[in-house]
């Protein structure tokens, strides 16, 4: 679309700021440093000085920032949150080990070595990383369940992530929008939900697409068990109940604020409704060895026995063996891990960053750092057979709910995960999988995001296709392949609105009486858009001898594809006598067009009283000129 005006005013006014001639020794100049005079060495040197001090040290090592003003006051409140989160942590790890496909026990696995590398390298003091629902969800994915290729994704993610921002690469990020996230992250909601229904109901389900589990629940739900879905469906009422009970605040709305009693209680019942999934979880194991111990069996299935003790670090594995006994190696486990090596840690970094943000209280995000740390802590926990993960959003409101000051609180919870490892995993074996399914349904009931419908509606509705699409997609297709469609379909629309510039077209009159028509686009010329900007320009100066400004002033960058169509708009403009003349180029993208463009042609003025000498010396204008002058 163009934003067309075509009126008569006497004369135009340019910023004399903007269009103004840069001196000639700055218009090809290109170096952005000059070099000291010495040998190679004492340049090298000199620039690892530069790079190599305090600043870099903080901001590449956080610890070393605020490690010297940690306080007693700080240790409280990191001891609080560390030990709350741990609570959090524990259920929550045994119930995404399910959604993963793997043992429960790697899922404990991921939750303590990561903690520890981020203390020193996390940029976020509210991210306790660990096994997340949608890394689990990919996983599964990707891995099939298989423990081997699980902990192999685990190194082959991290290396991916801390490649990624040793290299800067986080703007890649940005190419997942809005829209996109919100349809993806809503898609796999739905997706774990449609995960923990086999288990809610004791049925066994197939399929690895949203359908083809949902014609598999109702083809085999004839089968279902009785007291599984009646615990299952108890345990997510209490659990909603919890929740509700721990967001209670007493005296809030009296004159003088809530009393010390009141404060006390409603501390009390947040932290009921914080600890809501170990409370239940503890309950229904306690059921459920209660009933084992009594009547010899339980009448709900239990998780079964989990291994004892903290895993002894090792190298991930390179080979596995197959279901036919074949064995696959290094090479064919990459080869079948395939799409998700991206995806996976893609995905991680978008869920960590958006986390960052939501509790960076107005601080700036490195995401390169942010890259860094969750890609180091990925590559230690596969020394010690963990599965993917990252910082998670439930994980993070707990914890700065509890009162966060540092990252020095993933401590607290690392050691909470490794006592759990090497002391309580021969109860877990009682804990029922209708209750962690109902923790985890409870959990990522609110993920899915519809209420950004109606806002993206308003604000502009074509920002519902890529969402929706996306949306569609990951319940349709295997959700690597369904977010990575998203993303090009989100690419294919920006591309298209870079194809397409805007324009403002005047016309306008010289002191002279000279009319002109001054054609102003809004953005770069590049590849994609340089026809359609040639076409237009030539569509509004028509057939006439009207002088056409093409005014560059937005014109920041250009590339070869451009500089040639410049050239055939020149030519047919020559060809036709009809002047056209370009204002206020940038000397950078001057210089582009001037090495494809023909000199004679391609006129560029920089000031007003330079397009009142161009005009008069056009002898193609000279009959239109003096037309005022014979009256």
């Amino acid at each position: 679309m163009c934003n067309i005006i075509c009126r008569m005013i006497p004369r135009r006014k340019h910023n004399a700021s903007s269009g103004s001639l840069p001196p000639p020794d700055d218009k090809n100049a290109s170096n952005d440093y000059i070099l000291s005079e010495g040998t190679s060495c004492e340049r090298l040197c000199a620039a690892l000085r530069r790079r190599l001090n305090r600043k870099t040290l903080h901001k590449r090592v956080p610890v070393t920032a605020w490690l010297p003003q940690y306080n007693a006051e700080k240790a409280i409140g990191d001891l609080i949150a560390g030990i709350t989160v741990g609570l959090t942590v524990i259920p929550q790890s045994l119930a995404y080990s399910n959604i993963a496909g793997l043992p429960p026990q790697h899922g404990l696995y991921g939750s303590f070595l990561g903690c520890f590398v981020y203390i020193v390298l996390g940029g976020c003091r509210a991210v306790p990383a660990g096994p997340t629902a949608i890394a689990s969800l990919l996983t599964w994915q990707v891995a099939g369940g298989v423990v081997e290729k699980a902990i192999l994704l685990t190194l082959l993610a991290g290396i991916v992530e801390l490649m990624m921002g040793v290299l800067g690469l986080g703007f890649l990020i940005n190419f997942v929008s809005g829209p996109v996230s919100s349809g993806f992250t809503s898609a796999v909601a739905l997706m774990i939900a449609t995960s923990q229904v086999k288990d809610m109901f004791a049925i066994s389900v197939t399929g690895e697409t949203f359908l083809q589990q949902w014609i598999s629940i109702f083809r085999n739900l004839h089968a279902a068990a009785l007291w599984d879905p009646v615990l299952g469906f108890a345990c997510i009422a209490l659990l909603l109940l919890l929740r509700k009970i721990g967001m209670i605040k007493l005296g809030g709305n009296s004159e003088n604020g809530p009393n010390t009693r009141q404060k006390v209680v409603t501390k009390c019942l947040w932290l009921l409704g914080t600890c809501r999934n170990a409370i239940v979880v503890v309950a229904t194991g306690v059921l459920g060895y209660w009933f084992v111990a009594t009547h010899g069996s339980s009448p709900v299935r239990l998780m079964g026995a989990i291994p004892s003790g903290v895993p002894h670090p090792q190298l991930p594995p390179f080979s596995y063996v197959r279901a036919d006994n074949t064995t696959a190696d290094f090479l064919d486990m990459v080869s079948e891990l395939g799409s998700g090596l991206l995806v996976i840690p893609l995905i991680v970094l978008l869920e960590d960053i958006a986390i960052c943000k939501a509790f960076s209280d107005g601080r700036t995000i490195d995401a390169t750092q942010e890259m860094i740390a969750l890609g180091v802590a990925g590559i230690a926990n596969s020394f010690v057979q963990a599965y993917p993960g990252g910082g998670s959003l439930a994980r993070s409101v707990v914890c700065n709910g509890s009162g966060v000051k540092t990252t020095f609180n993933g401590l607290y919870t690392g050691i909470m995960v490794i006592l759990a490892l090497q002391f309580f995993t021969q109860y877990f074996e009682y804990i029922p999988k209708a209750a962690l399914a109902a923790v985890i349904i409870t959990a990522i009931l609110f993920m899915v995001e519809y209420n950004v419908i109606k806002p993206m509606w308003r604000a502009k509705k074509l920002d519902l296709i890529p969402g929706v699409g996306t949306f569609v997609l990951c319940l349709t297709l295997p959700i690597e392949l369904g977010i990575l469609t998203g993303v090009i379909v989100n690419i294919i629309f920006i591309l298209y609105h870079a194809a397409r510039p805007k324009f403002s077209v005047e016309m306008l009159k010289t002191e002279q009486g000279v009319e002109y028509l001054m054609v102003t686009p809004d953005r770069c010329l590049m590849f994609p858009s340089v026809d359609y900007v040639r076409r237009l320009v030539t569509k509004f100066a028509g057939s006439g001898s009207v002088p056409v400004v093409l005014e560059c002033t937005h014109i920041y960058s250009a590339d070869y594809t451009a500089a040639k169509s410049i050239e055939q708009l020149t030519a047919d403009f020559h060809a036709r006598r009809q002047p056209l003349y370009f204002y206020n180029v940038k000397p950078s993208v001057c210089s582009i067009f001037e090495a494809v463009a023909k000199p004679e042609h391609f006129v560029v003025f920089y000031e007003d009283e330079e397009l009142d000498r161009l005009l008069a010396a056009d002898e193609r204008l000279a009959p239109t000129k003096q037309a005022p002058l014979d009256a």
